[in-house]
């Protein structure tokens, strides 16, 4: 049964479209859509009062490291926002890297990966690439690592994923794709199906997205549209997807491909739920339990 708070996460969403919805005759400028963004953030992911965020240069990638006091430097999460690849920032998921590092007992590096227009693909990608070597080359072994993002930061993880294997490189213990976005075709029926339960995700609005980010760029590169990447060698994946998602089908599309590779792959489908619930653990019971299931999954793999 969907909690009541869920109405409020739905509310928040609707707040985000009128935000972002141009005053005048003119379109809203690209800074002004991220400070809109930023400002709606604070209060959908707000930062708890025993924050301990610091902020470090990844060999030219800036992030951030958020944690929660007492939290175990043994396990480590890297984690992309969401965000469209234009929108998000690590300040704005600062908060929701507080409350993993929580409910994982682990220290989280939130990455302020380059967006589009002014980087387009595969600049976020290269970005990526180069904050979990980072953390590499800084003595902290891949098996106590586990990548994790939302929505394009979930196309991250699992584009991140890809490379490092292609390039013969150890692996992480872990992927975490939140409402991943993975699939810049479109082919998912859901777009359509469950346009008027989601109140934030479109064909359009992604498309639009897809076009800053990827330009002319073939929207089958499998950097781009990891759905449709060969997953065998991956490890181990915690995917979690509302049933109110737009995104729906290309998450189940994308648990059927890594099973099928021979990937362990878990699916969390939430009854109910918009898109990055998760995110929203300060209010949602939801959001709280997901929150929870990805820290389990994170000490169970690091």
């Amino acid at each position: 049964m969907v909690s009541q708070e869920n109405a409020r996460s739905r509310e928040l969403w609707e707040q985000l479209v009128e935000s972002l919805a141009p005053t005048g005759p003119e379109p809203l400028t690209v800074d002004e859509l991220r400070a809109g963004f930023d400002t709606w953030a604070e209060e959908s992911i707000p930062v708890p009062d025993d924050a301990r965020v610091e902020a470090v240069d990844a060999d030219g990638v800036p992030c951030l490291w958020t944690r929660a006091p007492d939290t175990s430097d043994a396990r480590t999460i890297i984690y992309f926002h969401g965000g469209g690849y234009v929108l998000g920032s690590a300040t704005a998921y600062q908060g929701f890297g507080v409350e993993l590092s929580r409910a994982a007992d682990a220290r989280v590096l939130v990455v302020d990966y380059r967006r589009a227009p002014e980087h387009p693909h595969p600049a976020a990608i290269n970005d990526a690439v180069m904050a979990y070597g980072w953390l590499v080359r800084n003595g902290v072994p891949p098996g106590e690592i586990v990548v994790a993002g939302d929505s394009a930061g979930a196309g991250l993880t699992m584009a991140l994923l890809v490379s490092i294997r292609d390039s013969g490189d150890a692996l992480p213990a872990g992927g975490i794709p939140i409402s991943p976005w993975v699939d810049m075709t479109f082919s998912g029926r859901s777009y359509h199906d469950r346009a008027e339960a989601d109140p934030i995700i479109s064909r359009e609005l992604l498309g639009q997205m897809a076009e800053l980010w990827l330009g002319e760029q073939d929207p089958r590169d499998v950097r781009a549209s990891p759905l449709f990447a060969d997953l065998r060698g991956l490890p181990p994946l915690s995917i979690f997807i509302g049933t109110a998602e737009s995104l729906y089908d290309e998450s189940i599309a994308l648990y059927e491909r890594a099973r099928a590779a021979g990937v362990a792959t878990e699916l969390h489908r939430a009854e109910g739920m918009f898109h990055i619930w998760p995110v929203m653990n300060s209010f949602l019971p939801e959001a709280r339990t997901a929150v929870e299931q990805i820290g389990e999954f994170v000490k169970k793999h690091t």
